[in-house]
């Protein structure tokens, strides 16, 4: 009896101790194929990631697209105020023109009836001359226009009237003074479109050989006569 209780015992410890070894391995091997599995997951995902992105049929789920629509307003009008903030920080009346440089195009207008002669192309060629491009309709064309009033007699000063009634730019001439040669009438604007015409008023140089040397937007004020356009007319007349 003592003997078999021995063994027992003995039997007894021996399982204890191999419990004691086995355990910590038991949840070692627990926890790494935890990790193993939670691995796998990751990769799954990233693949999964991979793929939408990669993928060429694959696009924006409706949320994504209800959001970008959302917020398009937004990206549109910011864009817009940058456009239109760098556009205020330009000066309007020095906008280039295509036609610099460039022999004027070639065109024919008649003249204001009762008011001779018109212009054409071939009257820009010989002399350093003004082309100003006017109406009567035009508030603008009044702040220049005494100025080229008092450039009578300096300057050989050309006008194309610009969409304009007929009577109503004889009315504006008789009431306002006409310092003009030579005026052309273009009622449909087409020369005016050969020319770039973006509004009115505007005043081309044009130098002997009838090439338009610098191009003006918007009223010619004292300043610009004085720091740009009439400068540029003596230099011109230098060079002849």
């Amino acid at each position: 009896m003592k003997v078999d209780g021995r063994r027992r015992s003995a039997s007894e410890h021996s399982e204890r101790v191999a419990v004691k070894r086995t355990a910590p391995v038991d949840a070692q091997r627990t926890g790494d194929a935890v990790e193993s599995t939670a691995s796998a997951t990751r990769a799954t995902v990233v693949k999964q990631s991979i793929a939408s992105v990669a993928s060429p049929g694959t696009g924006p789920t409706p949320q994504h697209r209800a959001s970008f629509v959302r917020f398009l307003p937004l990206v549109v009008f910011l864009g817009l105020s940058v456009m239109l903030g760098l556009g205020l920080r330009e000066d309007p009346s020095r906008l280039p023109s295509p036609l610099i440089g460039k022999q004027v195009p070639s065109f024919t207008t008649p003249a204001l009836e009762g008011r001779p002669p018109g212009l054409s192309s071939d009257d820009l060629v010989g002399k350093v001359s003004l082309v100003n491009v006017f109406a009567s309709w035009c508030a603008a064309c009044l702040q220049e226009h005494p100025l080229f009033m008092n450039l009578r007699g300096v300057v050989p000063i050309h006008g194309i009237n610009y969409k304009d009634d007929q009577s109503d730019a004889l009315s504006w001439l008789s009431r306002y003074g006409d310092p003009y040669a030579r005026i052309g009438a273009d009622r449909e604007g087409l020369v005016g479109i050969d020319w770039g015409v973006y509004g009115v008023p505007e005043t081309y140089v044009i130098d002997q050989a009838g090439i338009i040397r610098y191009k003006h937007i918007g009223p010619v004020l004292a300043s610009d006569w004085r720091d740009t356009i009439w400068p540029l007319i003596q230099e011109l007349t230098r060079d002849n």
